[in-house]
Protein backbone atom coordinates (compact mmCIF):
# COMPACT_ATOMS: atom_id res chain seq x y z
CA UNK A 1 0.00 0.00 0.00
CA UNK A 2 1.70 3.34 -1.57
CA UNK A 3 0.01 5.55 1.35
CA UNK A 4 1.11 3.76 4.44
CA UNK A 5 4.60 3.36 2.77
CA UNK A 6 4.69 7.01 2.97
CA UNK A 7 3.39 7.31 6.15
CA UNK A 8 6.00 5.28 7.79
CA UNK A 9 8.78 6.64 5.95
CA UNK A 10 7.95 9.86 7.02
CA UNK A 11 7.82 8.75 10.89
CA UNK A 12 10.88 7.10 10.62
CA UNK A 13 12.40 10.51 9.06
CA UNK A 14 10.98 12.49 12.31
CA UNK A 15 12.13 9.82 14.81
CA UNK A 16 15.32 10.39 13.18
CA UNK A 17 15.06 14.27 13.75
CA UNK A 18 14.41 13.80 17.01
CA UNK A 19 16.89 11.63 18.29
CA UNK A 20 18.42 13.78 21.33
CA UNK A 21 21.44 13.76 23.09
CA UNK A 22 21.92 12.29 26.88
CA UNK A 23 22.97 14.78 29.57
CA UNK A 24 24.16 14.07 33.06
CA UNK A 25 22.86 16.60 35.36
CA UNK A 26 19.17 17.07 37.05
CA UNK A 27 18.30 20.42 35.18
CA UNK A 28 19.80 18.92 31.85
CA UNK A 29 17.50 15.69 32.60
CA UNK A 30 14.17 18.70 33.30
CA UNK A 31 15.05 19.97 29.88
CA UNK A 32 14.78 16.38 27.80
CA UNK A 33 11.92 16.13 29.44
CA UNK A 34 10.30 19.44 28.60
CA UNK A 35 11.55 18.16 24.80
CA UNK A 36 10.26 14.78 24.86
CA UNK A 37 6.63 16.06 26.24
CA UNK A 38 6.75 18.83 23.02
CA UNK A 39 8.03 15.90 20.42
CA UNK A 40 5.34 14.06 21.71
CA UNK A 41 2.78 16.51 21.17
CA UNK A 42 4.57 17.19 17.68
CA UNK A 43 4.19 13.46 16.55
CA UNK A 44 0.47 13.03 17.79
CA UNK A 45 -0.25 16.45 15.43
CA UNK A 46 1.62 15.10 12.78
CA UNK A 47 -0.31 11.43 12.97
CA UNK A 48 -3.65 13.20 12.70
CA UNK A 49 -2.71 15.54 10.28
CA UNK A 50 -1.34 12.45 7.93
CA UNK A 51 -4.49 10.51 8.45
CA UNK A 52 -6.92 13.10 7.54
CA UNK A 53 -4.76 14.33 4.72
CA UNK A 54 -4.50 13.05 1.03
CA UNK A 55 -4.16 9.40 -0.25
CA UNK A 56 -2.25 8.00 -3.10
CA UNK A 57 -5.96 8.01 -5.25
CA UNK A 58 -6.10 11.99 -4.66
CA UNK A 59 -3.03 12.66 -7.12
CA UNK A 60 -5.30 10.70 -9.97
CA UNK A 61 -6.93 12.74 -11.93
CA UNK A 62 -10.42 11.91 -12.56
CA UNK A 63 -10.50 9.60 -9.46
CA UNK A 64 -13.20 10.31 -6.95
CA UNK A 65 -12.16 9.34 -3.18
CA UNK A 66 -13.62 6.74 -1.19
CA UNK A 67 -12.28 6.85 2.52
CA UNK A 68 -14.39 3.73 3.72
CA UNK A 69 -12.48 1.64 1.07
CA UNK A 70 -9.41 1.91 3.61
CA UNK A 71 -9.34 0.05 6.77
CA UNK A 72 -8.17 1.62 10.16
CA UNK A 73 -4.97 0.16 9.89
CA UNK A 74 -4.18 2.31 6.50
CA UNK A 75 -4.66 -1.07 4.17
CA UNK A 76 -6.46 -0.85 1.38
CA UNK A 77 -9.84 -3.28 1.39
CA UNK A 78 -10.30 -5.47 -1.77
CA UNK A 79 -11.55 -2.81 -3.60
CA UNK A 80 -9.17 -0.58 -4.26
CA UNK A 81 -10.05 2.88 -3.72
CA UNK A 82 -7.48 4.62 -6.17
CA UNK A 83 -9.02 2.56 -8.77
CA UNK A 84 -11.89 4.21 -11.19
CA UNK A 85 -14.54 1.75 -11.43
CA UNK A 86 -15.38 2.09 -14.90
CA UNK A 87 -11.40 1.56 -15.24
CA UNK A 88 -11.25 -1.71 -18.09
CA UNK A 89 -15.28 -1.50 -18.79
CA UNK A 90 -16.00 -2.03 -22.84
CA UNK A 91 -18.97 0.10 -22.41
CA UNK A 92 -20.23 -0.88 -25.53
CA UNK A 93 -17.36 -0.64 -27.42
CA UNK A 94 -17.21 -3.39 -30.47
CA UNK A 95 -14.34 -5.77 -30.94
CA UNK A 96 -13.21 -8.35 -33.63
CA UNK A 97 -11.43 -11.15 -33.66
CA UNK A 98 -9.52 -12.47 -36.58
CA UNK A 99 -8.22 -16.00 -35.99
CA UNK A 100 -5.11 -17.42 -37.33
CA UNK A 101 -2.94 -20.60 -36.62
CA UNK A 102 -3.40 -23.83 -34.43
CA UNK A 103 -6.73 -25.16 -32.26
CA UNK A 104 -5.37 -23.45 -29.05
CA UNK A 105 -5.63 -19.88 -30.59
CA UNK A 106 -9.22 -20.39 -31.32
CA UNK A 107 -9.54 -21.39 -27.74
CA UNK A 108 -7.48 -18.56 -26.95
CA UNK A 109 -10.02 -16.24 -28.22
CA UNK A 110 -12.57 -17.58 -26.97
CA UNK A 111 -11.35 -16.79 -23.60
CA UNK A 112 -10.36 -13.45 -24.50
CA UNK A 113 -13.77 -12.57 -25.71
CA UNK A 114 -15.19 -14.36 -22.09
CA UNK A 115 -12.98 -12.02 -20.16
CA UNK A 116 -13.77 -8.97 -22.35
CA UNK A 117 -17.67 -9.71 -22.81
CA UNK A 118 -17.62 -9.30 -18.92
CA UNK A 119 -16.18 -6.04 -19.16
CA UNK A 120 -18.90 -4.72 -21.28
CA UNK A 121 -17.47 -5.15 -24.85
CA UNK A 122 -19.15 -6.12 -27.87
CA UNK A 123 -18.29 -8.89 -30.72
CA UNK A 124 -18.79 -8.18 -34.26
CA UNK A 125 -18.21 -10.63 -37.15
CA UNK A 126 -18.28 -7.97 -39.67
CA UNK A 127 -15.33 -5.86 -40.00
CA UNK A 128 -17.47 -3.66 -42.24
CA UNK A 129 -19.12 -2.48 -39.01
CA UNK A 130 -16.08 -0.43 -38.11
CA UNK A 131 -15.34 -2.16 -35.11
CA UNK A 132 -13.07 0.43 -32.20
CA UNK A 133 -10.98 -2.41 -31.31
CA UNK A 134 -9.29 -4.54 -33.25
CA UNK A 135 -7.44 -8.21 -31.97
CA UNK A 136 -5.46 -10.69 -33.88
CA UNK A 137 -4.76 -13.77 -32.29
CA UNK A 138 -1.69 -15.86 -34.11
CA UNK A 139 0.08 -18.64 -34.43
CA UNK A 140 4.17 -18.77 -34.16
CA UNK A 141 4.94 -22.62 -35.80
CA UNK A 142 5.00 -22.01 -39.97
CA UNK A 143 6.82 -18.90 -41.23
CA UNK A 144 5.00 -18.64 -44.06
CA UNK A 145 1.29 -18.60 -42.10
CA UNK A 146 3.36 -15.82 -39.66
CA UNK A 147 4.51 -13.75 -43.01
CA UNK A 148 0.56 -13.94 -43.99
CA UNK A 149 0.05 -11.76 -40.48
CA UNK A 150 2.57 -9.25 -41.35
CA UNK A 151 0.85 -8.45 -44.55
CA UNK A 152 -2.35 -8.53 -42.50
CA UNK A 153 -1.37 -5.88 -39.99
CA UNK A 154 0.17 -3.69 -42.95
CA UNK A 155 -3.73 -4.02 -44.04
CA UNK A 156 -5.17 -3.06 -41.22
CA UNK A 157 -2.57 -0.34 -40.11
CA UNK A 158 -3.60 1.79 -43.49
CA UNK A 159 -7.12 1.07 -43.05
CA UNK A 160 -6.50 2.47 -38.99
CA UNK A 161 -5.15 5.86 -40.58
CA UNK A 162 -7.77 5.83 -42.76
CA UNK A 163 -10.24 5.59 -40.43
CA UNK A 164 -8.89 8.36 -38.38
CA UNK A 165 -10.20 10.99 -40.52
CA UNK A 166 -13.77 9.70 -40.27
CA UNK A 167 -14.33 7.56 -37.55
CA UNK A 168 -13.41 7.38 -33.74
CA UNK A 169 -9.59 5.85 -33.34
CA UNK A 170 -9.19 2.03 -33.87
CA UNK A 171 -6.89 -0.03 -32.05
CA UNK A 172 -5.03 -2.90 -33.20
CA UNK A 173 -4.00 -6.12 -30.53
CA UNK A 174 -2.25 -8.84 -31.01
CA UNK A 175 -2.70 -11.78 -28.91
CA UNK A 176 -0.95 -15.17 -28.43
CA UNK A 177 2.00 -16.93 -28.99
CA UNK A 178 3.62 -14.25 -31.54
CA UNK A 179 2.80 -11.61 -29.29
CA UNK A 180 5.45 -12.71 -26.69
CA UNK A 181 7.95 -14.01 -29.42
CA UNK A 182 8.11 -10.57 -31.18
CA UNK A 183 6.88 -7.84 -28.98
CA UNK A 184 10.04 -5.71 -29.86
CA UNK A 185 9.65 -5.66 -33.53
CA UNK A 186 6.11 -5.20 -33.11
CA UNK A 187 5.87 -1.86 -30.78
CA UNK A 188 9.41 -0.80 -31.18
CA UNK A 189 10.30 -1.04 -34.79
CA UNK A 190 7.23 -1.86 -37.13
CA UNK A 191 4.67 0.10 -34.63
CA UNK A 192 2.03 -1.69 -36.20
CA UNK A 193 0.15 -2.52 -33.14
CA UNK A 194 -1.74 -0.26 -30.17
CA UNK A 195 -1.55 -3.73 -27.37
CA UNK A 196 -0.17 -6.94 -27.28
CA UNK A 197 -1.02 -9.92 -24.92
CA UNK A 198 0.48 -13.10 -24.10
CA UNK A 199 -0.83 -16.57 -23.99
CA UNK A 200 -0.69 -15.81 -20.19
CA UNK A 201 -2.35 -12.11 -19.85
CA UNK A 202 -5.34 -11.80 -21.25
CA UNK A 203 -7.04 -11.61 -17.86
CA UNK A 204 -5.25 -7.96 -18.08
CA UNK A 205 -6.68 -7.03 -21.19
CA UNK A 206 -9.68 -4.43 -20.13
CA UNK A 207 -6.66 -2.70 -18.63
CA UNK A 208 -4.09 -2.79 -21.59
CA UNK A 209 -7.12 -1.80 -23.66
CA UNK A 210 -7.74 1.42 -21.12
CA UNK A 211 -3.84 2.40 -21.41
CA UNK A 212 -4.10 2.59 -25.55
CA UNK A 213 -7.67 4.43 -25.04
CA UNK A 214 -5.39 6.89 -23.71
CA UNK A 215 -2.98 6.89 -26.92
CA UNK A 216 -0.05 4.82 -25.32
CA UNK A 217 0.88 1.29 -26.44
CA UNK A 218 0.35 -1.08 -23.87
CA UNK A 219 1.92 -4.75 -23.50
CA UNK A 220 1.93 -7.86 -20.99
CA UNK A 221 3.51 -10.96 -21.71
CA UNK A 222 4.41 -12.43 -18.45
CA UNK A 223 4.40 -16.07 -18.31
CA UNK A 224 2.93 -18.14 -15.83
CA UNK A 225 3.65 -21.07 -13.99
CA UNK A 226 0.05 -21.28 -12.89
CA UNK A 227 -2.45 -19.68 -15.33
CA UNK A 228 -4.77 -22.23 -16.43
CA UNK A 229 -7.70 -19.65 -17.13
CA UNK A 230 -9.95 -22.84 -14.67
CA UNK A 231 -12.42 -20.12 -13.45
CA UNK A 232 -13.03 -18.78 -17.10
CA UNK A 233 -16.24 -20.19 -19.10
CA UNK A 234 -14.99 -19.76 -22.54
CA UNK A 235 -17.56 -18.35 -24.78
CA UNK A 236 -17.68 -20.62 -27.47
CA UNK A 237 -18.18 -18.75 -30.99
CA UNK A 238 -19.12 -21.87 -33.56
CA UNK A 239 -21.60 -21.00 -36.52
CA UNK A 240 -23.76 -24.33 -36.01
CA UNK A 241 -22.88 -25.25 -32.62
CA UNK A 242 -22.46 -28.88 -33.02
CA UNK A 243 -18.96 -28.98 -32.17
CA UNK A 244 -16.68 -27.32 -29.42
CA UNK A 245 -12.75 -27.16 -28.37
CA UNK A 246 -11.74 -27.53 -24.51
CA UNK A 247 -8.72 -26.79 -23.65
CA UNK A 248 -6.95 -29.15 -20.69
CA UNK A 249 -3.80 -28.36 -20.38
CA UNK A 250 -1.32 -25.52 -21.52
CA UNK A 251 2.70 -25.17 -21.90
CA UNK A 252 5.12 -27.78 -23.11
CA UNK A 253 8.25 -29.33 -20.94
CA UNK A 254 9.41 -31.95 -24.08
CA UNK A 255 11.98 -28.91 -25.25
CA UNK A 256 12.14 -30.56 -28.72
CA UNK A 257 15.06 -28.48 -30.85
CA UNK A 258 12.51 -27.26 -33.53
CA UNK A 259 10.14 -25.98 -30.91
CA UNK A 260 9.31 -22.67 -29.70
CA UNK A 261 6.42 -23.41 -27.73
CA UNK A 262 8.00 -24.29 -24.34
CA UNK A 263 9.35 -20.89 -24.62
CA UNK A 264 6.29 -18.82 -26.15
CA UNK A 265 3.64 -20.64 -23.83
CA UNK A 266 5.65 -21.45 -21.02
CA UNK A 267 5.92 -24.98 -18.78
CA UNK A 268 3.25 -27.06 -18.18
CA UNK A 269 0.47 -26.57 -15.82
CA UNK A 270 -3.00 -28.57 -16.27
CA UNK A 271 -5.81 -27.09 -15.51
CA UNK A 272 -8.19 -29.10 -12.34
CA UNK A 273 -10.48 -31.59 -13.22
CA UNK A 274 -13.23 -30.10 -11.82
CA UNK A 275 -13.37 -27.55 -14.15
CA UNK A 276 -13.09 -28.93 -17.30
CA UNK A 277 -16.06 -31.38 -16.55
CA UNK A 278 -18.24 -28.67 -15.70
CA UNK A 279 -17.36 -27.02 -19.20
CA UNK A 280 -18.51 -30.44 -21.07
CA UNK A 281 -21.59 -31.01 -19.02
CA UNK A 282 -22.21 -27.62 -19.70
CA UNK A 283 -21.83 -27.90 -23.60
CA UNK A 284 -23.26 -31.07 -23.59
CA UNK A 285 -26.80 -29.36 -22.18
CA UNK A 286 -26.38 -27.04 -25.16
CA UNK A 287 -26.27 -29.84 -27.72
CA UNK A 288 -22.90 -30.21 -28.80
CA UNK A 289 -22.44 -33.63 -30.26
CA UNK A 290 -18.48 -33.44 -30.13
CA UNK A 291 -15.80 -32.19 -28.03
CA UNK A 292 -11.97 -31.96 -28.34
CA UNK A 293 -9.60 -31.95 -25.36
CA UNK A 294 -6.85 -29.37 -26.25
CA UNK A 295 -3.37 -28.91 -25.11
CA UNK A 296 0.31 -28.52 -26.79
CA UNK A 297 1.02 -32.16 -25.20
CA UNK A 298 -2.94 -32.88 -24.28
CA UNK A 299 -2.24 -36.60 -23.07
CA UNK A 300 0.95 -35.56 -20.70
CA UNK A 301 -2.55 -33.97 -18.54
CA UNK A 302 -1.33 -34.62 -14.89
CA UNK A 303 -3.26 -32.30 -12.69
CA UNK A 304 -2.39 -31.47 -8.94
CA UNK A 305 -5.07 -29.45 -7.91
CA UNK A 306 -6.35 -31.39 -5.09
CA UNK A 307 -4.87 -33.50 -2.36
CA UNK A 308 -6.14 -36.28 -2.91
CA UNK A 309 -4.55 -36.66 -6.36
CA UNK A 310 -0.88 -36.72 -4.89
CA UNK A 311 0.78 -40.44 -4.72
CA UNK A 312 4.18 -42.02 -5.45
CA UNK A 313 3.20 -43.25 -8.70
CA UNK A 314 5.17 -42.20 -11.71
CA UNK A 315 4.32 -41.29 -14.95
CA UNK A 316 4.19 -44.06 -17.36
CA UNK A 317 5.30 -43.43 -21.39
CA UNK A 318 5.05 -45.57 -24.12
CA UNK A 319 7.59 -48.44 -24.07
CA UNK A 320 10.88 -47.20 -25.40
CA UNK A 321 9.97 -43.46 -25.15
CA UNK A 322 12.13 -41.47 -22.44
CA UNK A 323 12.03 -37.46 -21.92
CA UNK A 324 14.75 -34.80 -20.93
CA UNK A 325 12.90 -33.91 -17.96
CA UNK A 326 12.73 -36.39 -14.65
CA UNK A 327 9.73 -38.41 -14.52
CA UNK A 328 7.27 -36.86 -12.68
CA UNK A 329 5.01 -38.55 -9.74
CA UNK A 330 1.86 -38.33 -8.48
CA UNK A 331 -1.73 -36.41 -10.22
CA UNK A 332 -4.90 -37.32 -11.62
CA UNK A 333 -3.12 -38.80 -15.25
CA UNK A 334 -4.66 -38.22 -18.78
CA UNK A 335 -6.49 -41.68 -18.94
CA UNK A 336 -8.06 -40.87 -15.51
CA UNK A 337 -9.61 -37.40 -17.35
CA UNK A 338 -10.77 -39.18 -19.97
CA UNK A 339 -12.61 -41.97 -18.42
CA UNK A 340 -14.56 -39.50 -16.59
CA UNK A 341 -15.49 -36.81 -19.83
CA UNK A 342 -16.63 -40.15 -21.56
CA UNK A 343 -18.77 -40.54 -19.02
CA UNK A 344 -20.63 -37.52 -19.07
CA UNK A 345 -22.53 -38.25 -22.75
CA UNK A 346 -22.57 -41.42 -24.32
CA UNK A 347 -23.50 -39.77 -27.47
CA UNK A 348 -21.45 -36.55 -27.60
CA UNK A 349 -18.34 -37.89 -29.18
CA UNK A 350 -14.54 -36.91 -27.61
CA UNK A 351 -11.30 -36.10 -29.72
CA UNK A 352 -8.17 -34.98 -27.78
CA UNK A 353 -5.19 -33.15 -29.68
CA UNK A 354 -2.41 -32.73 -30.11
CA UNK A 355 -0.79 -35.57 -28.41
CA UNK A 356 2.99 -36.78 -27.74
CA UNK A 357 3.51 -40.55 -28.60
CA UNK A 358 5.46 -41.08 -25.53
CA UNK A 359 2.34 -40.29 -23.48
CA UNK A 360 0.58 -43.55 -24.74
CA UNK A 361 0.72 -45.92 -22.32
CA UNK A 362 -1.57 -49.30 -22.30
CA UNK A 363 -4.27 -48.36 -20.03
CA UNK A 364 -5.06 -45.10 -22.31
CA UNK A 365 -5.14 -47.50 -25.39
CA UNK A 366 -7.43 -49.57 -23.80
CA UNK A 367 -10.00 -47.02 -22.62
CA UNK A 368 -9.94 -45.69 -26.53
CA UNK A 369 -11.02 -49.25 -27.39
CA UNK A 370 -13.44 -49.64 -24.88
CA UNK A 371 -15.17 -46.64 -25.20
CA UNK A 372 -17.68 -46.05 -27.95
CA UNK A 373 -18.07 -42.39 -27.73
CA UNK A 374 -14.00 -41.98 -28.00
CA UNK A 375 -12.80 -41.51 -31.10
CA UNK A 376 -10.39 -44.11 -33.18
CA UNK A 377 -8.52 -41.49 -34.13
CA UNK A 378 -4.79 -41.67 -32.88
CA UNK A 379 -2.40 -38.49 -33.89
CA UNK A 380 1.54 -39.76 -34.09
CA UNK A 381 3.57 -36.85 -35.05
CA UNK A 382 6.66 -38.70 -36.31
CA UNK A 383 8.54 -35.61 -37.32
CA UNK A 384 11.46 -37.74 -39.30
CA UNK A 385 11.61 -41.62 -39.87
CA UNK A 386 15.53 -41.42 -39.09
CA UNK A 387 17.43 -42.03 -35.58
CA UNK A 388 20.10 -38.93 -36.40
CA UNK A 389 17.20 -36.31 -37.19
CA UNK A 390 15.32 -37.70 -34.43
CA UNK A 391 18.06 -37.07 -31.91
CA UNK A 392 18.81 -33.99 -33.20
CA UNK A 393 15.32 -33.02 -32.37
CA UNK A 394 15.25 -34.06 -29.18
CA UNK A 395 12.44 -36.19 -29.99
CA UNK A 396 12.93 -38.73 -27.21
CA UNK A 397 12.53 -42.11 -29.19
CA UNK A 398 14.14 -44.05 -32.36
CA UNK A 399 12.27 -45.27 -35.31
CA UNK A 400 11.71 -48.23 -33.69
CA UNK A 401 10.31 -47.61 -30.83
CA UNK A 402 7.82 -45.49 -32.85
CA UNK A 403 6.86 -48.48 -35.13
CA UNK A 404 6.75 -50.41 -31.72
CA UNK A 405 4.07 -48.19 -30.59
CA UNK A 406 1.94 -48.16 -34.26
CA UNK A 407 2.19 -52.04 -33.75
CA UNK A 408 0.43 -51.93 -30.30
CA UNK A 409 -2.04 -49.00 -31.56
CA UNK A 410 -3.05 -51.44 -33.87
CA UNK A 411 -3.36 -54.32 -32.21
CA UNK A 412 -5.15 -52.88 -29.37
CA UNK A 413 -7.49 -50.67 -31.37
CA UNK A 414 -8.09 -52.52 -34.60
CA UNK A 415 -10.28 -49.70 -36.94
CA UNK A 416 -7.56 -46.93 -35.34
CA UNK A 417 -7.24 -43.90 -38.42
CA UNK A 418 -3.48 -42.68 -37.53
CA UNK A 419 -2.58 -39.29 -38.51
CA UNK A 420 1.08 -37.72 -38.07
CA UNK A 421 3.35 -34.71 -38.49
CA UNK A 422 6.55 -34.31 -40.61
CA UNK A 423 9.15 -31.88 -41.11
CA UNK A 424 11.40 -31.84 -44.16
CA UNK A 425 15.29 -30.44 -44.32
CA UNK A 426 15.80 -30.13 -40.41
CA UNK A 427 19.40 -29.38 -39.37
CA UNK A 428 21.90 -31.77 -40.77
CA UNK A 429 19.30 -33.74 -42.99
CA UNK A 430 21.05 -36.10 -45.31
CA UNK A 431 19.27 -37.77 -48.73
CA UNK A 432 19.60 -41.05 -46.81
CA UNK A 433 17.45 -39.59 -43.59
CA UNK A 434 15.30 -38.23 -46.22
CA UNK A 435 15.05 -41.92 -47.60
CA UNK A 436 14.09 -42.80 -44.13
CA UNK A 437 11.30 -40.79 -43.78
CA UNK A 438 10.04 -41.63 -46.98
CA UNK A 439 10.55 -45.32 -45.77
CA UNK A 440 8.78 -44.27 -42.80
CA UNK A 441 5.43 -43.14 -44.48
CA UNK A 442 5.28 -46.23 -46.65
CA UNK A 443 5.65 -48.49 -43.88
CA UNK A 444 2.86 -47.25 -41.32
CA UNK A 445 0.00 -46.05 -43.99
CA UNK A 446 -1.52 -42.89 -42.25
CA UNK A 447 -5.13 -41.58 -43.52
CA UNK A 448 -3.80 -37.51 -42.68
CA UNK A 449 -0.99 -36.06 -42.84
CA UNK A 450 1.06 -32.72 -41.85
CA UNK A 451 3.95 -32.18 -43.41
CA UNK A 452 6.02 -29.25 -43.89
CA UNK A 453 9.72 -28.07 -44.72
CA UNK A 454 11.85 -26.62 -41.74
CA UNK A 455 12.18 -22.87 -40.88
CA UNK A 456 14.10 -21.76 -38.05
CA UNK A 457 12.84 -19.89 -35.38
CA UNK A 458 14.53 -17.89 -32.60
CA UNK A 459 15.25 -18.89 -29.25
CA UNK A 460 15.20 -22.91 -29.46
CA UNK A 461 17.47 -25.36 -29.39
CA UNK A 462 18.17 -25.75 -32.48
CA UNK A 463 18.42 -22.04 -33.33
CA UNK A 464 21.39 -21.69 -30.69
CA UNK A 465 23.48 -25.09 -31.10
CA UNK A 466 22.32 -26.47 -34.51
CA UNK A 467 22.86 -25.00 -38.23
CA UNK A 468 20.47 -24.54 -40.56
CA UNK A 469 21.97 -26.05 -43.41
CA UNK A 470 19.45 -27.47 -45.73
CA UNK A 471 19.01 -25.21 -48.89
CA UNK A 472 15.51 -23.94 -49.34
CA UNK A 473 15.22 -25.55 -52.54
CA UNK A 474 15.85 -29.09 -51.27
CA UNK A 475 14.18 -28.63 -48.26
CA UNK A 476 10.79 -27.88 -50.65
CA UNK A 477 11.81 -30.60 -53.01
CA UNK A 478 11.97 -33.29 -49.82
CA UNK A 479 8.79 -31.84 -48.84
CA UNK A 480 7.08 -32.33 -52.62
CA UNK A 481 8.20 -36.12 -52.14
CA UNK A 482 7.22 -36.55 -48.95
CA UNK A 483 3.77 -35.46 -49.68
CA UNK A 484 3.64 -37.21 -53.00
CA UNK A 485 4.57 -40.88 -51.27
CA UNK A 486 2.04 -39.77 -48.17
CA UNK A 487 -1.15 -39.32 -50.82
CA UNK A 488 0.20 -42.65 -52.46
CA UNK A 489 -0.36 -44.21 -49.06
CA UNK A 490 -3.44 -42.61 -48.22
CA UNK A 491 -5.43 -43.43 -51.54
CA UNK A 492 -4.39 -46.98 -50.71
CA UNK A 493 -5.22 -46.94 -46.68
CA UNK A 494 -8.34 -44.93 -47.15
CA UNK A 495 -9.76 -47.30 -50.03
CA UNK A 496 -10.32 -49.87 -47.91
CA UNK A 497 -13.41 -48.17 -45.99
CA UNK A 498 -15.14 -48.62 -49.76
CA UNK A 499 -18.28 -50.45 -49.38
CA UNK A 500 -17.99 -50.01 -45.59
CA UNK A 501 -20.84 -48.16 -43.58
CA UNK A 502 -19.61 -45.20 -41.08
CA UNK A 503 -21.38 -43.49 -38.51
CA UNK A 504 -20.95 -39.72 -39.69
CA UNK A 505 -21.27 -36.47 -37.88
CA UNK A 506 -22.96 -33.84 -40.45
CA UNK A 507 -20.91 -30.32 -40.06
CA UNK A 508 -23.41 -28.86 -42.63
CA UNK A 509 -23.43 -27.85 -46.46
CA UNK A 510 -20.04 -28.88 -48.65
CA UNK A 511 -18.21 -26.14 -50.31
CA UNK A 512 -18.08 -27.60 -53.08
CA UNK A 513 -21.61 -27.94 -53.73
CA UNK A 514 -25.05 -26.47 -52.36
CA UNK A 515 -26.68 -30.32 -53.52
CA UNK A 516 -24.39 -31.84 -50.71
CA UNK A 517 -23.24 -32.19 -47.12
CA UNK A 518 -20.47 -32.80 -45.55
CA UNK A 519 -19.40 -34.63 -42.10
CA UNK A 520 -16.73 -36.50 -40.79
CA UNK A 521 -16.48 -40.35 -39.25
CA UNK A 522 -15.15 -41.68 -36.18
CA UNK A 523 -11.83 -41.43 -37.77
CA UNK A 524 -11.60 -37.79 -39.13
CA UNK A 525 -11.91 -38.56 -42.40
CA UNK A 526 -14.13 -35.75 -44.05
CA UNK A 527 -17.36 -37.52 -46.15
CA UNK A 528 -19.25 -35.60 -48.61
CA UNK A 529 -22.85 -36.98 -49.60
CA UNK A 530 -26.07 -35.85 -51.66
CA UNK A 531 -28.61 -33.42 -49.17
CA UNK A 532 -31.39 -35.99 -49.78
CA UNK A 533 -34.15 -36.99 -47.45
CA UNK A 534 -33.96 -39.91 -45.20
CA UNK A 535 -35.42 -42.71 -43.94
CA UNK A 536 -35.17 -41.69 -39.90
CA UNK A 537 -34.86 -45.78 -38.56
CA UNK A 538 -33.38 -48.27 -40.54
CA UNK A 539 -36.97 -50.34 -42.95
CA UNK A 540 -39.16 -47.39 -42.08
CA UNK A 541 -40.83 -45.76 -45.36
CA UNK A 542 -40.74 -42.31 -43.04
CA UNK A 543 -38.26 -39.84 -44.45
CA UNK A 544 -36.88 -36.78 -42.96
CA UNK A 545 -33.97 -33.81 -43.81
CA UNK A 546 -30.62 -34.08 -42.77
CA UNK A 547 -29.08 -31.38 -40.71
CA UNK A 548 -25.84 -30.18 -39.72
CA UNK A 549 -25.47 -32.08 -36.09
CA UNK A 550 -27.01 -35.11 -36.80
CA UNK A 551 -25.63 -38.50 -37.02
CA UNK A 552 -25.44 -40.65 -40.36
CA UNK A 553 -24.69 -43.98 -41.49
CA UNK A 554 -22.99 -43.19 -44.42
CA UNK A 555 -22.68 -46.11 -47.37
CA UNK A 556 -18.56 -44.90 -48.62
CA UNK A 557 -17.56 -45.00 -51.86
CA UNK A 558 -14.64 -43.22 -53.64
CA UNK A 559 -14.47 -40.05 -55.65
CA UNK A 560 -11.59 -39.81 -57.68
CA UNK A 561 -11.72 -36.15 -58.56
CA UNK A 562 -10.62 -35.26 -53.90
CA UNK A 563 -8.18 -38.32 -52.47
CA UNK A 564 -9.37 -38.99 -49.16
CA UNK A 565 -13.24 -37.23 -49.86
CA UNK A 566 -15.89 -39.98 -50.12
CA UNK A 567 -19.32 -40.53 -51.94
CA UNK A 568 -22.46 -42.05 -50.98
CA UNK A 569 -25.50 -42.08 -48.07
CA UNK A 570 -28.20 -43.18 -46.78
CA UNK A 571 -29.97 -43.76 -43.43
CA UNK A 572 -30.23 -41.00 -40.86
CA UNK A 573 -29.29 -42.43 -37.04
CA UNK A 574 -31.23 -41.30 -34.24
Amino acid sequence: NVQTRCKRSVLRLLSFWYIQPRYCSNAANTGVTSRESRTSVLLDKFRTQLSSGPGFQDFITGVSVNKSNVTAGGEDSEKHAYLSEDLGSGKSRKVYFETYGCQMNVNDTEIAWSILEKKGYQRTADLTEAPQLMETNISHDREKAEQTIWNRLQQLTAMKKKRLKSHAPMKIGILGCMAERLKTELLEREKLVDVLAGPDAYRDLPRLLTVADGGHQASNVLLSLEETYADIMPVHYVPQGNSAFVSIMRGCDNMCSYCIVPFTRGRERSRPVSSILEEIRMLSDQGVKEVTLLGQNVNSYRDMSEEQFYGSDMTKLSRGFKTVYQTKQGGLRFSDLLDQVSRIDPDMRIRFTSPHPKDFPDEVLHLIAERGNICKQIHLPAQSGSNQVLKAMRRGYTREAYLDLVENVRRIIPEVSLSSDFISGFCGETEDDHQQTLSLIREVGYNVGFLFAYSLRKKTHAYHRLQDDVPAEVKQRRLEECISVFREEAVRVNTALIGSTQLVLVEGESKRSAKDLCGRTDGNMKVIFPKDNVALEPAESQTGPINAGDYVLVKVGFDHNTVGYYLNTDILCQ
